[in-house]
């Protein structure tokens, strides 16, 4: 396919899409500069990812600045390499909010869908998870019951890793890999006892009061409820981010030392 042909696809494809990682769907034409960022980003990791054999993989964009709290990573899927149409390509599930909202949905993407959202930085977190656990995950990723079954439509963007009120898009990353890899974890609550035996550890946030009411009041898709009074009051906010994910799968040897594709 022409260069152009896939901008123009591209282009289309980020005009229609409802939904973000956390962030409202303002209406604004799409960078045609950021679209060839994305589209290159995509090229590149596709072909990292066909040399280096692997079927699943964890996959990470940074698509927010947040390194005031030491982060590098926002958002991450499960990327799988499907041979359904008979010649081999890449998508990522993951899930995403809904402009916003207090709610979010799963998403079944390509490369270049999955890196269309006006990224902070273009490159691509990429972890390779075992072979038992590459295996165990495909086939739920390739079913929509499956891959649906522990997930919970109310988002918050800094939901309590070890409650079941809401569910962020990384948590919901984590407990369906805990859900393919747990043959009892048939719900959000035996996920979480799972992951918490594997040695999972969050994020801790400082959040003060005041930063945390004006979050409250003025976006839905944050909120503070779900977790305990002691941490709250205490600025400390815990919550399942990318780079944690990632610390705790290379730990827990589920998956090899994260890799960095630009």
């Amino acid at each position: 396919m022409k260069w152009s042909a896939v901008m123009a696809a591209a282009l289309l494809g980020l005009a229609l899409q409802g939904a973000h990682a956390g962030r409202s769907c303002e209406a604004r034409p799409p960078n045609a500069a950021n679209v060839q960022r994305a589209m290159t980003l995509a090229e590149t990791t596709a072909r990292r990812l066909d040399a280096n054999g692997a079927q699943v993989v964890v996959l990470a964009r940074a698509g927010q600045d947040l390194g005031k709290y030491g982060l590098r990573w926002s958002h991450l899927g499960w990327a799988y390499r499907d041979t359904s149409a008979g010649r081999p390509v890449w998508r990522v599930v993951h899930k995403l909010n809904q402009c916003g909202s207090d709610t979010a949905a799963l998403y079944r993407q390509g490369l270049g869908e999955f890196f269309l959202d006006d990224l902070h930085e273009y490159a691509a977190g990429v972890a390779i998870p075992t072979a038992e656990v590459q295996a165990r995950m495909l086939p739920l990723l390739k079913d929509n019951a499956r891959v649906a079954q522990l997930h919970t439509r109310a988002y918050n963007m800094v939901a309590y890793p070890w409650a079941q009120t809401y569910q962020q898009s990384n948590q919901w990353a984590i407990e369906t890999l805990a859900l393919a890899m747990d043959g009892v974890a048939w719900s959000r609550s035996a996920a979480q006892t799972w992951l918490r035996a594997k040695g999972y550890e969050p994020t801790t946030l400082r959040i003060d009061a005041f930063t945390r009411l004006g979050a409250r009041v003025s976006a839905a898709n944050v909120a503070f409820d779900d977790h305990p009074s002691s941490k709250r009051f205490s600025d400390r906010i815990e919550t399942v981010t990318v780079d944690s994910v990632f610390a705790w799968l290379e730990r827990s040897r589920l998956a090899a030392p994260m890799m960095v594709v630009q």
